[in-house]
């Protein structure tokens, strides 16, 4: 049997076999520029040049005899010659160079232009010398036929005249410049001389450029060429800058008045973007009088005219009205609102869903041009707000910003979105207005446009819920469930991107949160989604930036129980991660950890932690803590961590004595140089350290007040429900007693002696108690956080050696888990305790010293039972430094003690 061949898919038809042999003849055309680059030896004996020539001698053999590419390198490389030898640079060199610019390509001519500019910037010889060797060459090459040539030695030119001596100018530049300015020179010379013009505007006095200057204005102006017209209409503001205001008016606006009305429609928009940025040097006649008519006339034309004088148009609308809005009648004013809005929806489908020009299909250029109004409105839109006045905007503004913010094209909501902060300024109190058009963009199907809104959303975020003194509590309120789903809905866009840098932003803003929504949305929202980051991305500076962001949430988290939580999965997922890559964001953590945080904090709970990766059988972990160990030095304190700092030196040891590995040994031994040469903070202030240690300080005291606003808050939790039952049985308890005295009443005659008496009594009492124990549980259900001032010291036994200052000079009170001490510190007899509580029962049992003074032993015993009745916490009495007794109650400071400042 022969094999059955399947030929199926080779079409060998004629027009087939065509095609193959032209794809194979384009494949030798491919490789026909490989042999042809290679060099004959002719040709490499030409471009061969001697290796004992200097550098000087070098470049003029090439400029004399070598190629072009040659010559174009030595032109290059002249400011590192001017650098190197600038007196023979300029002696053999650069007569060769002006020599073969004659001649040269355009190539050479452009690196010329950028080297004589480069030894301008570098100042590689004094501006005499310079004028007198390169300013004639340039000179020379102003004119050159290529447009491109001609721009890049008029730049040079240009840059040259500001650092020119005026005598310089006016023999070298401005004598040849009337010449050239003529209407029998080139169309390029011409071009050339408005733009010298107007940068010699500002070289001289006013009377030497109306004398010199003016007259060649006036002649270019007046140009048969449309482009000489233009060029110099653009030219009229440095002018303008340069003359002053009086000769302005008299010279330069009749000039711009009259180009205004030109035939071009590039000289008429060159005049108007000139007048619109001259708006301030024209007083209120000038702008009623001349150019309110002509903007008037300009924008009544500019949609039957070209769409590039609407793009125009719209990118200097804003200023325009702000420049005239003190000379606008009200008619005037909603005619240019009314133009405004217009050009915000140019080129968009109207309501009844038919386009604009129903007869016409708008071109692809037309609809880019639509794009740019749009997008110019958009920008121009903060300077409309000011228009109208932001009190105004809901009114006259609101439905054009839902529009631009969801307009179908990227770079018009990109716009719309940078814009957004100045926006959200303006409005102030009439911020929450615009809440659905943030959570629009934020959850904008283009990321360009979550990113230009990122760079702004603390700021943006923080306005948002707290803007505004006139703002509705139930506004800012209702804003926030909006916006969460928002923000958890961009992160998770961009996390699905490709694009690392965007999310690495967008997670860098997201710090802010705690000072714009409570600690569980975050909690609950945000922070195990930092968490999941860290273990699941794949791009490290996301994943750094997910790290500070997620310390910031525990930073600010006010809830002990989720703390916890939190820092246990940080030290089993991360630190004892199976992944070393999970392993090295830890210590990354770590140190964003001792950047937030107290010193006292890191010791507690990341100190033994990070010590124990030591043992790491990965090298790059182990090298990346030995960089961090001098950092984990720093938060120790003598003597209260001694062991940790015992601890730290047996690591070190055992890492010199068994590493195998020889980086990281080398990183070792260079860290326990740097870990001799620290100095370790001892407890309290010193000289070296004082700003660092006021800074932990506060720190410290922050976190502790953290924990007793904690702790007040479940106190006064407590203390609600417990009021609310003592209120339900006392109003029940009255309830039965007023119908047993009524039934009473009935029954038992009204001659007993002292019965009245004594029932009114006992209900006078059982009042007084209950009055006086309402006033103790308000003090203690409103405490002043802002009272609260800590400083406190760590101890090694219990951690912390909080004192409060604030009721005098008493004594300062420290704790350890169950105990409470004080030692006196004055003589007043006073108390200062560490937390509202404490401050609210020493009132509390001050008032019953004074009631044992005046109603006696009998009446103390029964007030202390009923507040024992109470059994929420334990009461201990502390000795005052009169020698008194006060019975306090004492909170449960154990969770506290526990607690890292």
């Amino acid at each position: 049997m022969h094999p059955i061949i399947f030929f199926s898919k080779m079409d060998f038809t004629q027009s087939n076999l065509f095609g193959y042999i032209e794809d194979l003849q384009e494949l030798t055309i491919i490789e026909r520029p490989v042999r042809r680059s290679l060099k004959t030896p002719e040709e490499i004996e030409r471009l061969t040049v001697d290796e004992e020539l200097n550098d000087i001698e070098r470049a003029v053999y090439l400029l004399s005899s070598g190629q072009d590419i040659q010559g174009t390198s030595v032109v290059a490389n002249l400011p590192v010659l001017m650098r190197q030898n600038p007196a023979e640079t300029l002696r053999r060199v650069l007569p060769k160079i002006r020599e073969v610019l004659h001649v040269a390509g355009v190539e050479m001519q452009l690196t010329a232009a950028v080297s004589f500019l480069t030894i301008l910037q570098e100042e590689s010889v004094s501006i005499h010398t310079y004028s007198h060797s390169f300013l004639h060459i340039i000179l020379q090459n102003l004119e050159h036929r290529d447009a491109g040539v001609s721009n890049a030695w008029l730049e040079t030119l240009l840059a040259v005249i500001e650092v020119l001596p005026k005598e310089t100018i006016r023999h070298e530049i401005l004598n040849a410049l009337v010449s050239k300015a003529q209407l029998s020179q080139t169309l390029q010379s011409r071009l050339v001389s408005c733009k010298i013009m107007g940068k010699l505007a500002n070289k001289f006095e006013a009377h030497i450029v109306k004398r010199e200057i003016l007259p060649l204005v006036k002649s270019l102006c007046q140009d048969v060429e449309y482009e000489v017209r233009t060029c110099m209409c653009r030219q009229l503001e440095h002018i303008a800058q340069g003359i002053g205001t009086e000769l302005t008016k008299t010279v330069v606006l009749p000039e711009l008045v009259e180009l205004a009305r030109d035939e071009g429609n590039s000289v008429r928009l060159a005049a108007f973007e000139t007048l619109v940025n001259l708006l301030e040097m024209f007083d209120a006649d000038d702008r009623s009088q001349t150019v309110l008519p002509l903007v008037k006339s300009f924008c009544e034309k500019s949609f039957k005219a070209d769409e590039s004088i609407l793009v125009s148009l719209s990118f200097h609308l804003g200023k325009l009205c702000n420049g005239l809005y003190g000379i606008f009648t009200p008619e005037q004013h909603l005619r240019f609102l009314e133009f405004y809005k217009k050009l915000c929806t140019l080129g968009l489908q109207q309501e009844n869903g038919h386009n604009d020009n129903q007869l016409q299909l708008q071109t692809l250029e037309q609809e880019k041009k639509y794009i740019s109004v749009r997008k110019n409105c958009a920008y121009n839109f903060p300077a409309m707000i000011v228009f109208v006045d932001p009190k105004n905007f809901h009114l006259e503004l609101y439905s054009t910003f839902f529009c631009l913010c969801h307009d179908p094209e990227v770079p018009v909501r990109y716009t719309v979105a940078m814009g957004f902060y100045e926006v959200a300024k303006l409005l102030n109190s009439g911020v929450y207005t615009i809440h659905k058009e943030l959570v629009t963009l934020l959850q904008d199907e283009s990321l360009e446009v979550l990113d230009a809104l990122v760079g702004h959303l603390p700021e943006i975020l923080e306005l948002m819920t707290n803007g505004g003194e006139n703002s509705g509590s139930e506004s800012k309120l209702l804003s926030v469930p909006d916006l969460i789903p928002a923000l958890t809905t961009a992160e998770q866009r961009a996390a699905t991107s490709l694009k690392w840098r965007t999310h690495e932003k967008l997670l860098q803003k997201y710090a802010c949160l705690p000072h714009i929504i409570s600690s569980d949305q975050i909690y609950y929202r945000f922070l195990h989604r930092m968490l999941t980051i860290i273990l699941t991305n794949n791009v490290l500076p996301v994943q750094k930036a997910a790290a500070r962001t997620l310390c910031v949430y525990l930073r600010y988290n006010r809830k002990q129980e989720q703390r916890h939580e939190v820092i246990q999965k940080l030290i089993e997922q991360l630190g004892q991660g199976k992944s070393y890559w999970n392993r090295l964001r830890f210590l990354d953590t770590c140190e964003f950890i001792m950047e937030l945080f107290s010193k006292s904090f890191f010791c507690k709970y990341f100190f033994l932690p990070v010590l124990e990766l030591t043992h790491d059988p990965v090298a790059n972990v182990r090298m990346k803590l030995c960089c961090l160990l001098p950092k984990v030095k720093s938060t120790l304190k003598i003597p209260t961590d001694k062991l940790f700092l015992q601890q730290l030196e047996l690591c070190i040891r055992k890492l010199l004595c068994q590493e195998k590995d020889k980086d990281v040994l080398t990183i070792v031994k260079r860290t326990v140089l740097e870990l001799d040469r620290m100095e370790i903070s001892v407890d309290g202030f010193q000289k070296r350290f004082y700003e660092n240690d006021l800074l932990d300080q506060e720190k410290e005291r922050q976190e502790l007040l953290l924990l007793e606003m904690e702790q007040l808050e479940k106190e006064k939790q407590q203390n609600e429900g417990r009021s609310t039952n003592i209120s339900d049985k006392m109003f029940e308890k009255k309830r039965r007693d007023s119908k047993t005295s009524s039934a009473l009443a009935k029954n038992v005659p009204l001659s007993f002696p002292g019965s009245s008496s004594g029932t009114s009594a006992g209900k006078e009492g059982k009042k007084s108690k209950l009055v006086r124990s309402q006033s103790f549980s308000t003090q203690a259900l409103h405490p002043k956080y802002s009272n609260i001032d800590k400083c406190p010291n760590r101890s090694a036994a219990t951690g912390y050696t909080p004192s409060v200052s604030g009721m005098g000079k008493s004594s300062v009170l420290s704790f350890s888990d169950d105990s409470f001490r004080t030692r006196s510190t004055g003589n007043n007899g006073n108390t200062a305790f560490p937390s509202s509580s404490s401050l609210a029962a020493s009132s509390r049992n001050s008032a019953n010293s004074a009631d044992q003074k005046n109603n006696g032993n009998k009446d103390s015993q029964s007030r202390k039972m009923s507040m024992d009745r109470k059994k929420t916490q334990t009461e201990r009495s502390v000795p005052l430094a009169s020698g008194r007794r006060v019975e306090c109650r004492r909170p449960s400071f154990k969770s506290l003690c526990n607690i890292p400042k």
